[in-house]
């Protein structure tokens, strides 16, 4: 029996999923998937993802792969599976890949923005999909803050409780803020983030904007590493998947690059 190994890109709209990773009672984005892919594949299928979301957290450019001793042309990984799929998740593409390929452990960068409705009245159409924060916020000063966050950090100020990552020593490449009328952008890449990372530093950030604290207060936090001193942890209706980068030699898609100047909201 020859295995295959093959890797997909998925979006999905976490608002209606208990989070990514499949647990007792179902109802997360990984069970869906698993379920869908074994009605094509006729045998269970397990898939390890680049990036475990929480509940709530939206995703447009996850990254899984799974094995399979199913004979199936690429589309039936596609259009197949999406048959099988909810309405608020989707299979974009479908790729062999080599067999030391892994989805998590192979990549070497993760992107995610958070969208925050920055407005009196709270948000409709953007309900489940986005922030909010009612007072006026100074995008210069949070992107003047988000500046400090880049480079290698002990990020132990952003990190959750439960976090179970190794170190808290992580490589931030890139931090941005911008706004788009009401909508405020936060733009991330990391080499990997730890547990609600992003949804703090987008917490703190909001402090800033807000006048609350200073952009230099950010510096103060990450020498600090105390999580009791920065913000609370913000809202993941905002929190969005938008990229996994990996190697060429992968021969994966490349996904357009979200953070390009004028580059859609999503």
């Amino acid at each position: 029996m020859t295995f295959m190994k093959v890797a997909l890109g998925v979006e999905y709209d976490g608002a209606a999923f208990r989070g990514w990773q499949t647990q007792p009672g179902k109802g997360t984005v990984q069970d869906e998937l698993e379920a869908a892919l074994a009605r094509i594949a006729g045998h269970p299928v397990p898939v390890v993802c680049a990036g475990r979301t929480d509940a709530g957290v939206h995703a447009t450019g996850q990254v899984v792969h799974f094995e399979t001793l199913a004979n199936r042309p690429l589309s039936a990984w596609v259009r197949g599976v999406n048959t099988f799929l909810p309405p608020s998740v989707a299979v974009r593409w479908a790729s062999p890949v080599e067999e030391d390929f892994h989805a998590r452990f192979s990549a070497f960068g993760r992107c995610y923005r958070y969208l925050l409705i920055n407005r009196a009245q709270r948000p409709g159409v953007w309900h489940g999909r986005a922030g909010w924060y009612h007072h006026a916020l100074d995008e210069t000063r949070m992107q003047e803050g988000a500046r400090l966050l880049v480079g290698e950090h002990d990020f132990s100020a952003f990190r959750a409780a439960d976090c179970q990552a190794r170190s808290p020593v992580k490589l931030l490449r890139h931090a941005e803020v911008r706004r788009h009328g009401d909508v405020l952008v936060f733009d991330f890449e990391a080499s990997a983030f730890l547990h609600h990372m992003v949804r703090n530093m987008v917490g703190s950030l909001v402090y800033v904007g807000q006048g609350k604290q200073p952009p230099s207060w950010i510096r103060d936090l990450l020498a600090a590493g105390d999580r009791k001193m920065a913000a609370p942890t913000f809202s993941a209706a905002g929190l969005y998947l938008v990229g996994v980068r990996y190697e060429d030699r992968w021969g994966l898609p490349v996904p357009a690059n979200p953070f390009l100047p004028g580059a859609m909201i999503l």
